[in-house]
């Protein structure tokens, strides 16, 4: 018997003195309602459900405590960046957080993001791997030949992708478009602050015994035009973090994110064919209880700190 579909996410919290605005795969967006009973447009409640994603659909049963992990984690490595690149956050405490979301939200600024995915890459794996096999190239970055699943770049690269819209999937863009997009300033400076966060993670993880294999970061702009880091960065949801001391290139790496779900997902154990159009199925108990601890592991490896 194929094992049941995942049911469908449950609808987002009512949150008094805010109004909800959407909802993504994982996070749900809210804005303050003024004084004057008008939702605020200069701020935005971010607050990281537990829910997770895979293959662009949303998965169940939620992981708990992942929405906090992503939230602690996040607001941990905004301080490590702070001197790269500003950041969204006003505020992570009471009275700006509500009670019945404190841990696993933040109030941010609003703000005009950027439509283009910024992805840096410091070892080859995933959709880059597939790009590769298929032409050589990544976002249209000729590679040498020979490289393998989990081969390390002699410096990361930028790989940036579409924005796609809810439902579809995100394509590799090639620098040239990020500048069509941009300009070519700053699509520059994109690119420059993109892999500057993915190395600086890396030198910081490192001591930590994770590679951070690659990541995705989201960028608004300041009133001022200057670029500010938003969304989250380098959590298990945005990067592939992998044991140091257990990388071997030519093979799939075991990690400390979501990789074990997708591989879960592409596994006979699922019963799921990702080309059949069906429902993914729900996680399996012990899928769960593995994804709630190897997120965890990775914030307590990472931030030294105990959960």
């Amino acid at each position: 018997m194929p094992p049941a579909p995942a049911s469908p996410p449950a609808a987002p919290p009512t949150l008094p003195g805010f109004a909800h605005i959407y909802s993504g795969k994982v996070r749900d967006l809210y804005a303050p309602i003024g004084a004057d009973g008008i939702p605020r447009e200069d701020a935005l409640l971010l607050v990281a459900s537990d829910r997770i994603s895979a293959f662009d659909h949303v998965l169940g049963p939620a992981i708990p405590d992942k929405g906090v992990v992503l939230t602690r984690l996040s607001l941990w490595w905004f301080e490590q960046l702070a001197d790269l690149v500003p950041n969204h956050i006003i505020s992570a405490e009471a009275p700006a957080v509500p009670e019945s979301v404190a841990g696993r939200a933040v109030l941010v600024r609003r703000l005009p993001m950027l439509p283009v995915e910024c992805v840096a890459r410091a070892y080859l794996t995933g959709g880059g791997l597939r790009e590769y096999a298929a032409d050589g190239h990544v976002s249209g970055i000729p590679l040498p030949p020979g490289l393998v699943d989990g081969s390390r770049f002699p410096a990361p690269i930028f790989t940036p992708s579409t924005k796609a819209p809810a439902g579809e999937h995100d394509q590799p863009m090639s620098y040239a478009a990020v500048e069509a997009e941009l300009g070519v300033d700053l699509a520059a400076r994109v690119r420059d602050l993109t892999v500057a966060i993915l190395q600086r993670g890396n030198e910081i993880a490192a001591g930590r015994g994770i590679l951070i294999a690659d990541t995705k970061v989201e960028f608004g702009r300041g009133s001022d035009g200057e670029l500010v880091l938003a969304d989250e960065v380098l959590t298990p949801d945005s990067s592939r973090f992998w044991p140091a001391d257990q990388w071997q290139p030519g093979r799939a790496q075991p990690s400390f994110d979501k990789e074990y779900v997708r591989a879960w997902l592409r596994s006979p154990a699922s019963g799921w064919d990702a080309d059949s159009g069906e429902a993914l199925p729900a996680l399996p108990a012990e899928v769960v209880e593995r994804t709630r601890a190897t997120y965890i592991e990775a914030y307590e490896r990472l931030t030294g700190l105990s959960f």
